[in-house]
């Protein structure tokens, strides 16, 4: 699969502003931790955005952080529990205004899912997995549509924009990774139907995958993955970069829309 190119010009390094075309004004961003999110977080807020960040717990370090150095909001919410989700929408639609940005990034993999054969796989953690990733996908999906549908059309033709965090998984079903495969397939089949749904009525839907380990800005300065260790001449995703292409394909002129988007690093075996 190719991957699409998002915009016509790439920043020098992480942060840099892009050119000021951005759909007015408010960011949410749903499932909080140091890498994508964080990433998202701070670029957007850098390009004049009020963010919102959701996560089940709103106190992680890297929240309260992202509040004090870029001025984010932080919202409490299981994005997998229908009720919470709409309040939450309410709430930053009530606090910030209607989100023209929504991201949803949330792997959604229980832990004893991991490396498991379809013999061994608990069912009760593939329906959490399924559950956290899909489920809440759909539930995000639906209220960002709800929220964006009145906003005024911007210059590139759009209300909005909804991207969804993907994995590989989305493009082929690896061995002992039956529960976590039919999640991110689902997601993609959730985001087809979005994106033919509601592009014609101008909100712009991206699914992307990325393939590879995910290695982010430790204290240190080095960037590492928890069980993917250090990276080396870039040979993990940078969240930074990612965050750049979410905000280019935010950015899109309706005219070319981007639907699909694959990542991986220039080294990856695929």
């Amino acid at each position: 699969m190719t991957q699409a190119a998002a915009a016509d010009s790439q920043p020098s390094s992480p942060g840099v502003a892009l050119p000021d075309t951005a759909l007015p004004d408010t960011a949410l961003i749903v499932g909080g931790g140091p890498g994508i999110s964080a990433s998202c977080a701070r670029l957007f807020a850098q390009n004049g955005m009020r963010v919102a960040i959701a996560a089940r717990d709103p106190d992680k370090p890297v929240l309260l952080a992202l509040e004090a150095s870029h001025g984010v909001r932080r919202y409490g919410c299981d994005a997998a529990d229908p009720p919470a989700v709409a309040s939450l929408f309410e709430t930053v639609v009530r606090d910030l205004g209607p989100p023209s940005l929504v991201v949803h990034n949330i792997d959604g993999r229980v832990a004893g899912i991991f490396r498991k054969s379809i013999a061994e796989a608990d069912p009760n953690m593939a329906l959490e997995t399924l559950r956290n990733a899909a489920f809440s996908a759909f539930l995000v999906g639906q209220q960002a549509a709800i929220a964006m549908r009145d906003n005024p059309v911007s210059a590139n033709g759009a209300r909005g924009t909804i991207i969804f965090t993907n994995a590989s998984a989305a493009l082929k079903g690896f061995p002992t990774s039956g529960a976590f495969a039919m999640a991110c397939q689902a997601k993609s089949g959730l985001a087809q139907s979005m994106a033919r749904e509601l592009m014609p009525q101008g909100i712009h839907i991206a699914n992307v995958p990325i393939d590879a380990a995910i290695g982010w800005t430790r204290d240190d300065g080095s960037r590492a993955h928890r069980l993917a260790g250090t990276t080396v001449d870039d040979n993990m995703a940078d969240p930074d970069r990612i965050a750049e292409t979410y905000l280019q394909l935010h950015r899109q002129h309706r005219s070319t829309w981007a639907f699909e988007v694959v990542l991986r690093p220039w080294s990856e075996k695929w």
